[in-house]
């Protein structure tokens, strides 16, 4: 950590307007999610053959922050498209769920899906499975209207009749670790399915661990197109701008508390955090919130708000696996071109 003076200016001491709540709302649209979104916007289109889209990263990068962006801009690029036909939702975010059973939980799963397509819709909503009187989604009740194919095709009909673009699914790698490896290539052939029968295709957000997708099958892989989404390296100048760029933009969120002080530590922030800004933002709460305990800004409650050298240890190594795995797959080669020479050629004349 840079060495600075534990001073603090006098008008720091007193008590501290900035509420450090105000970090929570905080989502910097930063360089790397800027990129992952471009590249994203330009692969998701209609009769795309790419079914499934993986964004794979190491924790604490920003994929949930980047899965939002993703969404709410393409809702807001289609306001008014949903204008004129109330029943668009062209793109829709879920969380893959973690429920703690032995199998992940299509049931679950399919029933996020169909709250975030709920409401009012400018078709005959009796198609639709919605009930004409409250505008709500009707949810049969019984063994047999409640069932994983009765959800499943709930699920295709309201996609294909909101027009959903793609579906954004975080923590995807839930997928994986509440799966048996057995199961695996029937979940994303699932998946898969699911974007055929709609036109809807399926953005995964997740971990490292989400990349072993691609791996089961030739088919899959195929319709399956993989993006690195990076952290921040301490060796490149770029990436340290990028940083310092994130860290300005926090400082500025809490000035009366923090002042131009942050702003000497980003390459100290950046070593500790692995570059990655979740965590950054994490670190940062926890410094606000000891600094406002303090009743004034310091060295020390920076110091107290980083990962400790144990959990840095650990994110580390799990990065480090996690690109050794990943970034062989990424490597695309352009085949050299064979040019036919179709001349014989000539013979020595002794």
């Amino acid at each position: 950590m840079t060495k600075t003076t534990n001073q603090t200016a006098p008008s720091l001491l007193a008590a501290l307007p900035d509420s450090p709540e105000k970090l929570n709302g905080v989502r910097i649209k930063h360089t790397r999610i800027g990129q992952m979104m471009n590249e994203l916007e330009t692969l998701i289109y209609p009769e795309s053959q790419d079914s499934i889209l993986l964004v794979c990263g190491p924790t604490g990068v920003g994929k949930s922050t980047l899965a939002t962006h993703i969404v709410s801009n393409a809702l807001q690029k289609a306001t008014e498209e949903m204008e004129q036909d109330a029943g668009v939702i062209p793109a829709v975010y879920v969380q893959a769920p973690s429920s703690g059973e032995d199998d992940f939980s299509w049931r679950l799963f399919y029933q996020r899906i169909l709250q975030q397509l709920e409401g009012e819709l400018s078709m005959k909503k009796t198609a639709y499975g919605i009930d004409t009187e409250t505008g709500r989604m009707v949810r049969p009740r019984g063994a047999t209207g409640n069932s994983l194919s009765a959800l499943r095709t709930a699920v295709e009909k309201a996609l294909t009749a909101r027009q959903t673009r793609f579906l954004v699914i975080d923590e995807a790698a839930h997928i994986i670790r509440q799966t048996r490896q057995s199961r695996l290539g029937i979940q994303l052939d699932t998946l898969k399915s699911l974007a055929n029968e709609c036109g809807t295709q399926m953005v995964l957000v997740g971990a490292y661990d989400l990349y072993q997708l691609v791996s089961l099958s030739g088919q899959l892989a195929r319709r399956t197109h993989v993006l690195h989404f990076e952290r921040y390296r301490q060796d490149s100048e770029e990436d340290l701008r990028a940083f310092r760029a994130c860290v300005q933009k926090f400082q500025n969120t809490l000035p009366d508390l923090w002042g131009e002080q942050l702003m000497p530590h980003a390459e100290a922030l950046l070593e500790n955090t692995l570059g990655c800004v979740g965590t950054l933002s994490c670190v940062l709460t926890r410094a606000a919130k000891l600094a406002q305990k303090d009743g004034r800004w310091s060295v020390d409650a920076l110091r107290r708000a980083l990962l400790t050298e144990a959990q840095r240890h650990q994110i580390l190594e799990e990065i480090m696996d996690g690109e050794a795995a990943i970034n062989p797959g990424l490597t695309r080669t352009m085949p050299r071109s064979h040019i036919h020479n179709n001349r014989r050629p000539s013979r020595s004349v002794a």
